[in-house]
């Protein structure tokens, strides 16, 4: 990464909402939807960004089919600006585009943090309505490295229906209220809410619980903002890097855009 020197200006001043998608579970499928929420605001006509938070574990490269993708650097005023790629109609950064993807990074927190701030104030981002920042699963120092350090407009916390999962987002809610933190809870996504076959599009099969997300909104009084099924599409379109919500017509589609179109309207 380039070395980071005193900036003149702060990259991130044009950025109108800075919102976290967060999980506190591995395995929910967070990346994906941080993904079409990115593009589909995009769609939705409003200016975008995604940072990919996960140092560890970077996931965006290949959802996006951008895994040899390799940012530019330019200087401004004398300051190193990381050109993030555009596709989608969308600006993207992650770690994976500035290291080996064969190989694990063994950092300590410290460092991870660091190079998360270089993404974040020396990628040149210009203006944005929304800069959306995927993060790694469960709670971190890169977590609390994006609190202290930006202005939070809100988190959106991803789920699967399944108690196990639910039990996470407990804890997840509870982080994000504490008083040293206080990021508004935007709302909860649920994930693989039902199975629809291919053939059978009429159908719902409620292979992990049904609504656990729609008890955990009322509960805690938290608006659900979407509730997105399994369809093969997604895990398709996911490892061909053609993210679902490009396919405007179909269930899935329709289901991120009124996910993002909810987004709008609690930010």
């Amino acid at each position: 990464m380039p070395e980071r020197k005193e900036r003149h200006t702060d990259t991130l001043s044009s950025v109108k909402n800075i919102i976290m998608v967060a999980s506190c579970k591995g395995g929910v499928g967070k990346s994906t939807v941080a993904v079409n929420l990115a593009i589909a605001l995009s769609l939705e006509g409003k200016k975008t960004g995604l940072l990919d938070a996960d140092i560890f574990g970077p996931s965006i490269p290949k959802l996006l089919h951008a895994e040899d993708t390799h940012p530019q650097v330019k200087s401004v005023d004398g300051t190193d600006l990381i050109e993030p790629l555009e596709k989608f109609g969308i600006k993207i950064l992650s770690i994976g585009f500035l290291v080996d993807p064969e190989s694990a990074l063994i950092w300590r927190g410290p460092m991870a943090s660091n190079a998360l701030k270089q993404l974040l104030h020396q990628g040149d981002w210009g203006e944005l309505d929304y800069l959306i920042i995927d993060t790694p699963p469960g709670t971190s120092d890169i977590h609390l490295t994006l609190i202290q350090s930006l202005k939070i407009r809100g988190v959106v916390i991803v789920s699967t229906p399944q108690e196990v999962a639910l039990a996470d987002v407990v804890k997840a809610i509870e982080m994000f209220k504490r008083e040293n933190i206080n990021v508004p809870v935007l709302g909860l996504v649920e994930n693989m809410a039902w199975f629809t076959p291919a053939e059978l599009p009429g159908k719902k099969y409620y292979i992990f619980g049904k609504n656990g997300c729609a008890r955990l909104s009322e509960k805690y009084n938290i608006p659900l903002l979407g509730q997105i099924p399994i369809v093969q599409s997604i895990c398709e379109d996911g490892d061909k890097g053609s993210p679902s919500v490009l396919n405007a017509n179909s269930l899935e589609g329709k289901e991120f855009l009124n996910f993002a179109r909810n987004v709008i309207n609690k930010s």
